[in-house]
This record gives structure tokens, C-alpha cells and sequence, in this order.
């Protein structure tokens, strides 16, 4: 998952667009189970950004994985 979500949201821009977004959400959910490594993985690419480079309906959809799923 790591080298895919940093290689799918950085390969084109330093931003997460909805179409971006929900694939990584897609992976994180296949198995049932969001585990350490994923919420690791999400932090780390979360922080990388900020809230004035995403639509509103995303950065919403950021926080709200962040606050559900415990990602700092």
C-alpha cells in the first residue's frame, strides 16, 4: 500500500483529488481491517498536504477518515 499511495497521489501533483482518494480508501478497506501500517501509511501522505490545495468535499472526506480511523 505505501509505495502504491504515495506513487498514485504524488505521480501527477502534490495533491488528492476525489478520484485519487477513493482508490486509497478502496485498498485500505479490502480486507475488512484497517490496521496500523494503513493508518500509518494515510498519515504520512495526509500530513504531506494541506487543505488549500484539495476541493472542499475532499478535504472533508480526509478529515473525516482521520477522526473515524484514529490517523494522526
Amino acid at each position: 500500500m505505501l509505495a502504491h499511495s504515495f506513487l498514485a497521489v504524488f505521480a501527477n501533483d502534490s495533491t488528492i483529488d476525489q478520484g485519487e482518494l477513493l482508490p486509497l480508501e478502496n485498498f485500505a478497506f479490502e480486507d475488512g481491517v484497517f490496521d496500523a501500517e494503513e493508518k500509518k501509511v494515510l498519515s504520512n501522505l495526509f500530513n504531506r498536504v494541506s487543505e488549500d490545495t484539495f476541493a472542499p468535499q475532499v478535504w472533508t472526506e480526509i478529515q473525516r477518515l482521520k477522526a473515524e480511523h484514529e490517523i494522526a
